[in-house]
C-alpha cells in the first residue's frame, strides 16, 4: 500500500476539487488525477465521484482518507520520540496568523527561538472566523481568535489550544462626548456611530450583545478589516471602533475605554490537525507562544 495515496485521499477529503490539490501540493492537475488513477488501480476499487461543481470521496475513499488520519499521528508521534532522543527541538514551523495576533506574538516567539534549530515559516490572512480552520490545512499552526468562547465552526477536527485572552478596547476621538467616560457600556455604546468590521468578523459579535442587551440597534457607519486604517480613522474623528487591546497603540487624538456589560474579550487560538501538533518543534512553539501570551498587556487611558 502506497501511503502517498492516502495522502493524496485526506487532501481531495480536505481539498473538495483535484485543482486546488493541484495547487496545494505544487503540481499539475494531471499529475493529481494521474495519481489518482494510479490509487484505484491499486486497491481495485473507485474513490471519488464528482458531485456539483467538485468531487467527494466513495465510501470505499473515506475509509482509506480516515486511515491516513491515523498513519500522520502515529508518524509524527514516532517523530517526536526520536526528536526527543536526539536533544533539542528542530526543524522548520509554519505559522499562518491574523495580522493583529501576529503582531502582538510573533515578534516575543523570534526572540526566544534566536540560538535554536526551530525556522518559522510565516503567513498573515484576515478572514471571517469560519474560515480559519480551512487553512490548518497548509500550515502546523493557526493562530485564529474567537470573541464567542468557543472554538471557530468548522475546526471541530483540529486541536484547538487557547493561548491567551485579549480585552478588546474602544477608541474614541479624543474629542468625542463619550470620552470623558471611565468606560463604555452597551447603553453608550447603542447612542455612537461605529466603525465597525464586516459581517461574521468577531469583533461584530461584541456589538450585536449590545443590541441584545439594550433592544436598540448600533449603528456603524463604516465596516473596515484593517486595524491601522481603523486607529488612524478614529483620530481623524471618524467615530469609535473595537480594538484588540494588545497591539492598539497610544496615539494622539485617541482615548482607549474599557467596554464592560458584555463579553469583551477575544480568545486567542492554536489551530492544528492532530498529526502536525503531535511534532515536538510545535509543540516546543506552542509553549513558548503561550509564554509570550502571558507577558502581553493591555493600556487603558483615564479620563481626565
Amino acid at each position: 500500500m502506497d501511503y502517498r495515496h492516502l495522502e493524496l485521499l485526506r487532501e481531495i477529503s480536505a481539498r473538495g476539487t483535484l485543482a486546488a490539490v493541484a495547487e496545494a501540493t505544487h503540481r499539475s492537475p494531471s499529475a493529481v488525477s494521474q495519481q489518482l488513477r494510479a490509487a484505484e488501480k491499486e486497491w481495485g476499487v473507485r474513490l471519488v465521484e464528482r458531485f456539483s461543481r467538485s468531487v467527494r470521496l466513495t465510501p470505499e475513499g473515506e475509509l482509506l482518507a480516515s486511515g491516513a488520519e491515523v498513519i500522520s499521528e502515529h508518524m509524527a508521534a514516532l517523530t517526536a520520540r526520536l526528536d526527543a532522543r536526539r536533544g533539542a527541538p528542530a526543524g522548520t514551523v509554519v505559522i499562518g496568523t491574523l495580522p493583529s495576533a501576529g503582531e502582538a506574538l510573533l515578534p516575543g516567539l523570534i526572540d526566544r527561538l534566536r540560538g535554536t534549530q526551530i525556522r518559522l515559516e510565516l503567513d498573515d490572512f484576515d478572514l471571517a472566523e469560519a474560515d480559519f480552520g480551512a487553512r490548518a490545512h497548509d500550515a502546523d499552526i493557526v493562530i485564529a481568535h474567537s470573541v464567542s468562547g468557543s472554538a471557530p465552526a468548522g475546526t471541530e477536527q483540529l486541536e484547538s489550544t487557547v493561548i491567551g485572552e485579549e480585552p478588546l478596547v474602544v477608541a474614541l476621538p479624543a474629542e468625542h462626548p463619550m470620552a470623558s467616560v471611565e468606560a463604555i457600556g452597551p447603553q453608550e455604546a447603542v447612542m455612537m456611530d461605529w466603525i465597525g468590521v464586516p459581517e461574521g468578523y468577531p469583533f461584530d459579535t461584541v456589538l450585536h450583545a449590545c443590541e441584545a442587551r439594550t433592544g436598540q440597534p448600533v449603528q456603524r457607519r463604516l465596516r473596515l478589516r484593517d486595524n491601522r486604517l481603523v486607529e488612524a480613522l478614529v483620530v481623524a474623528g471618524v467615530g469609535p471602533a473595537l480594538l484588540p487591546g494588545f497591539t492598539t497603540r497610544h496615539r494622539e487624538g485617541m482615548v482607549l475605554r474599557p467596554l464592560t456589560g458584555v463579553r469583551s474579550s477575544r480568545r486567542i487560538l492554536a489551530l492544528s490537525r492532530p498529526d502536525r501538533r503531535a511534532r515536538l518543534v510545535v509543540r516546543t512553539v506552542l509553549e513558548l507562544l503561550t509564554e509570550v501570551t502571558a507577558e502581553l498587556v493591555v493600556p487603558v487611558d483615564q479620563p481626565e
